[in-house]
């Protein structure tokens, strides 16, 4: 706590911290602001019941808002949807691909299409929602909606729509105000915000005989493995040796040093979880509006938990970590770089032979970074699952309240380094091993 008390003595660092608190507390105060005409107790009732299914999933993303039924239930996941759908345009269609590579310009025109889809996602997803819960009835035959109907529907397509807006714009606040990526910090402090309950209620269930002392503490173990696991492994690098060659300009010699090319084993971090997540997510939700037998295996085939949840997630978390790796990491270009400033790896030709060189080096430890992802994500859920834990809180989510941890301690760092200050870096205090030597 010493060495974080000199964050107090940088006052923009100390300003985008308070704003990014700031922020994501009124997040948590939009949480419970019910829609208007739903009854919120009977929703509780309804979704309290689903623990470990599609809903309580989607619930913990939305940081509890499902649950309270509040103008902020979608989340940020139509956010994700269409930056999602933006990405993989990019790759068919050439128009977006140009915007990509076209700097700042082409970024706040590819920002504008994904709040434009996230809007158009936002209205057909509450849309969706507000049909559901119409149809809600609880075990009492209490109804969800007092009074059903096209005025219902609009209120409820425009609270939901206006909810996702707010938070993308906080997010979008927090990313660049305040400190760390807002989206992620957002998903975050929604699952974070579950903790307590979660806690209070596994230690009830110790304390009535549901759930034995050995069982609670085989779980505080594997996280606390799960979370050694996801911090060795996102500092993990591979470290490709550089070297520049010599140059002589007047009489000046430049060059001749000896450095390295990090590529790291998770480059994707927290997205391939995160879509893969939202993927699953939208067919599934729409499974529950149409009222069909197999419609209604789809969605059972779809929970957590299922086998066939567990394959499509592992596949589309691979598919993810490759693509967002592939988009972000251009191995061309580092080459071209390195070839234009001298510099060259020991034993490979320069230029295209360069680029073939570390493609096929992150194309491997991708690969491993991708498994590494899909067992923190599956094998913990499969074993709270197996506990009857009664709340849902695996590997996803540790996954995502490490990584964006993390992340968000390196910008702190990198504030702290350009002003100089050794309270993290110097050397009576502690080093982030994977940036220093």
């Amino acid at each position: 706590m010493s060495v974080f008390g000199g964050i107090s003595k940088i006052p923009e660092l100390r300003r985008r911290i308070l704003f990014t608190v700031m922020m994501l507390g009124i997040y948590r105060i939009g949480v419970f602001v019910t829609c208007p005409g739903v009854d919120r107790g009977v929703v509780q009732k309804l979704l309290g019941t689903s623990t470990g299914s599609l809903f309580s999933l989607f619930n913990m993303f939305s940081g509890g808002a499902l649950q309270q039924m509040s103008v902020f239930a979608l989340g940020i996941m139509p956010y994700i949807s269409a930056s999602i759908i933006l990405q993989l345009l990019a790759v068919v269609v050439p128009s977006i691909e140009r915007l990509q590579k076209e700097g700042e310009m082409g970024r706040r025109k590819i920002t504008q299409y994904t709040r434009y889809g996230t809007v158009l996602l936002s209205i057909v997803q509450g849309m969706g929602i507000a049909f559901y819960l119409e149809s809600l009835r609880s075990n009492l035959g209490e109804a969800v909606v007092a009074n059903p109907g096209w005025t219902f529907r609009m209120i409820i397509i425009i609270s939901l729509t206006a909810g996702t807006a707010f938070i993308m714009w906080l997010g979008e606040q927090i990313t660049e105000r305040g400190i760390g990526n807002g989206i992620s910090l957002i998903i975050t402090a929604g699952i974070v915000a579950a903790l307590p309950d979660a806690l209070f209620s596994t230690i009830t269930f110790v304390q009535k005989g549901i759930m034995t002392p050995f069982t609670l503490f085989t779980i505080v173990v594997v996280a606390v493995l799960v979370v050694g696991v996801i911090i060795f492994f996102e500092r993990g690098q591979r470290r490709i040796p550089v070297q520049y060659a010599r140059r002589v300009v007047g009489r000046k010699m430049y060059g001749g040093q000896s450095t390295h090319l990090p590529l790291k084993v998770n480059t994707s971090g927290v997205i391939p979880p995160i879509f893969a997540s939202s993927i699953l997510m939208f067919p599934a939700t729409l499974a529950n509006f149409i009222d069909k037998p197999w419609m209604n295996d789809f969605q059972q085939a779809l929970n957590p938990g299922s086998w066939a949840y567990m394959v499509i997630y592992v596949v589309l978390i691979i598919f993810f970590c490759y693509f967002y790796t592939a988009v972000t990491f251009n191995p061309i270009d580092v080459a071209d770089n390195m070839k234009k400033y001298g510099g060259y790896i020991p034993g490979i030709r320069p230029g295209k032979q360069t680029a073939v060189y570390i493609d096929k080096v992150l194309s491997r430890i991708t690969f491993g970074g991708a498994l590494y992802i899909s067992a923190v994500c599956v094998l913990p859920s499969i074993l709270v699952s197996q506990f009857n834990v009664p709340f849902y809180f695996g590997g996803t989510s540790l996954l995502i309240v490490v990584g964006v941890s993390l992340d968000t301690v390196s910008q702190i760092e990198t504030h702290l380094i350009t002003r100089h200050y050794d309270g993290l870096t110097g050397p009576k205090g502690p080093r982030i091993r994977s940036r220093g030597k």
